[in-house]
């Protein structure tokens, strides 16, 4: 017997731009798990526009009414950070699964609020941090587990994003500059590379941390205007692993020169490094194409190691590289919803990751290294 599709409705819709549109969409079309039945906006204009957009039946402005619908098993928000709380509590309240987007609160405090509500409602409550389902990134996880490292000694982070770069960004992205919105270097570029480096060689411990605003004010491409920075979009970070390593990062806005994130793991039988490349690779390691790169041998320069096929059982192609890694967690999810497991980051992934954004600020604004948790 087949299984019956997944009903999907998807809060935060834009036909013209946005996540939902580049990522989430490309990919639950790709996988016959998944049917998208309904879309919901903060107007029903706009909704009904993109019902049209996306070929589905139902339109909602009101987001407890996409919810409760009975053509919904899995709802899916894709809005800006602010709103997570109160859309996620709506559909946990309807007893339906949620994907939420990172980051999954403005606060720890909202975070662990969700974590709650989704533990008293039973239900599968996932979390978008997709670069866990890069390829590169998962086979170098497998390596490590096999002993390609030997002892880890240090992690070493280079993350570098483009927004602002030349002192300009899109009018889109205006929000993220905003300390409050939850959005910002730390919060995406860092929460998304930071959980990357925990997925590869366990959780950071302490922390000592400095952040900055370097370019305060920048310019909307679209009208000229000038808009005030208040997140930070410098973060230096030394750190200690869990095994006694040692973590190096330095996470950046505005590069000009090509942006990209290379993480280099160096141990005593050997070293690994994951780099983005291809034109995905500076919007950091949840969308770029990852190449994994290796050395067990003293003196010999990183080459390029395999990622096995079995990595690649959907084509990239099929979904863009952007849909690619969120398709592959929509894949884990749906095995998870059929059989019970608990494979995808949730929630509570969300709140330990929270707790590490929460040391960095603490180290940042005492001055002083700060334990994590």
């Amino acid at each position: 017997m087949v299984a019956k599709p997944i009903r999907v409705g998807i809060i935060g819709v834009n036909p013209q731009q946005g996540w939902a549109t580049r990522a989430h969409i490309p990919a639950l079309r790709a996988l016959p798990d998944y049917e998208i039945t309904a879309v919901g906006t903060s107007r029903i204009e706009s909704a009904r526009a993109a019902a049209e957009h996306v070929g589905v039946r139902h339109a909602f402005a009101d987001p407890r009414e996409l919810a409760e619908h009975p053509e919904v098993d899995l709802v899916v928000v894709t809005v800006r950070v602010p709103a997570h709380l109160a859309l996620v509590s709506a559909a946990l309240a309807a007893g339906k699964h949620v994907y939420c987007e990172w980051p999954l609160g403005r606060t720890t405090e909202e975070a662990e609020q969700l974590a709650k509500a989704a533990a008293a409602a039973g239900v599968h409550a996932a979390l978008g941090l997709q670069a866990r389902s890069a390829p590169a990134l998962e086979h170098a996880r497998r390596l490590i587990a096999d002993g390609y490292l030997g002892e880890l000694k240090a992690v070493t982070v280079h993350a570098t994003k483009p927004k602002g770069a030349g002192g300009e960004l899109p009018e889109w992205a205006v929000y993220t500059l905003d300390r409050a919105t939850a959005a910002g270097t730390l919060e995406v570029a860092g929460g998304h590379t930071l959980d990357a480096v925990q997925q590869l060689v366990g959780d950071i411990e302490r922390v000592s941390a400095t952040m900055a605003v370097r370019q305060p004010v920048l310019r909307v491409a679209e009208t000229g205007a000038e808009a005030a920075v208040t997140s930070p979009d410098e973060l230096v970070l030394h750190g200690t692993l869990a095994g006694g390593g040692l973590l190096s990062a330095h996470i950046q806005e505005g590069r000009i020169a090509t942006p990209r994130t290379r993480i280099e793991l160096s141990g005593t039988r050997g070293d690994l490094a994951l780099v983005t490349t291809g034109p995905a690779g500076p919007m950091g390691l949840q969308i770029g194409e990852l190449r994994l790169l290796g050395a067990t041998e003293p003196g010999r320069e990183l080459a390029e190691l395999p990622v096995p096929e079995h990595y690649f059982a959907l084509d990239p192609a099929a979904v863009g590289q952007q849909g690619f890694h969120v398709a592959r967690q929509y894949v884990q999810l749906a095995a998870d919803l059929r059989t019970g497991g608990r494979t995808v980051p949730d929630f509570e992934d969300g709140v330990r990751l929270h707790r590490l954004l929460d040391a960095i600020r603490r180290s940042d604004e005492t001055g002083a290294r700060q334990n994590v948790g």
